[in-house]
């Protein structure tokens, strides 16, 4: 089977991209399922009800979460909904709002898809959660006797050791640990020698002049100048899409291979 994991989607500049190249993508490869990062999907912080459908009609299948994802409250009953295909990161403390893992059907039979946070550098450095390898193994254990054809698990976290470690760490176990939250493409796309395809960073789709899909001149205020501002996003355009193709075999759900895509909207 083919799945598409598109990397963080930052503001209508992200939109937009899914809008104008996710049907080119659908025409170039036979895609059974196309999952998302969506933590950034509304003005750079967290998706609203109404981007959440748009997405959907747009062609996404599934959306992972990160340590955006739970700062829109309007979303909280589909987090928890397992019908829909929506999720925030597992690892956060129980009692937590929504549920970390869900399965969702495709034309080539269910697969579960798993979101976990690692570290994460900031305001958000000090918030409480679970160790992410331990929720894993739990998970996976609890879904044995779930028949699936794959297991995808996002990884969104910002230190590149936690990145690479749960990879091997996980290989053999599942089709595909993919990292984000960098919203900068890592050039190590591989499968690992037990069969998980595996990428650090996936990489952001947003506008390409920018940091990280905020305004370059922002950032640099607030650096030179120690000045107290705000995420101001960047609009401008050309704008980036970058994705990953994870190609796997249904009958032994691991990968045979992973691509990562990268094209430039002017």
């Amino acid at each position: 089977m083919q799945v598409l994991y598109l990397g963080d989607i930052m503001g209508e500049p992200g939109m937009t991209v899914v809008r104008e190249y996710l049907p080119l993508l659908k025409k170039k490869y036979p895609l059974d399922l196309v999952i998302a990062q969506a933590e950034n999907v509304t003005e750079g912080k967290g998706m609203s009800k109404a981007d959440y459908q748009a997405l959907r009609q747009l062609g996404v299948d599934f959306c992972t979460g990160g340590n955006w994802t739970l700062s829109r409250p309007e979303l909280n009953d589909y987090l928890g909904d397992p019908q829909q295909p929506v999720i925030r990161p597992f690892n956060y403390p129980e009692g937590t709002p929504g549920l970390g893992a869900k399965n969702v059907e495709t034309r080539k039979g269910k697969v579960l898809v798993i979101s976990l946070l690692g570290h994460i550098v900031g305001r958000d450095a000090t918030r409480p959660m679970q160790n992410a390898l331990s929720c894993i193994d739990s998970i996976l254990e609890a879904n044995t006797a779930v028949e699936k054809v794959a297991t995808i698990v996002d990884f969104h976290g910002d230190f590149s050791s936690e990145k690479r470690v749960i990879g091997y760490y996980l290989d053999g176990r599942v089709a595909a640990v993919i990292g984000d939250h960098w919203h900068v493409p890592t050039a190590d796309a591989m499968v690992l020698p037990k069969g998980t395809a595996h990428i650090t960073d996936v990489g952001m789709c947003g506008s390409l002049h920018s940091s990280l899909g905020v305004k370059v001149e922002t950032i640099i205020e607030r650096w030179r100048d120690e000045k107290a501002n705000r995420n101001v996003l960047a609009t401008d355009r050309p704008y980036q899409l970058n994705a990953v193709l994870v190609d796997i075999d249904e009958a032994t759900g691991l990968a045979r291979s992973i691509e990562h895509i990268q094209h430039i909207l002017g």
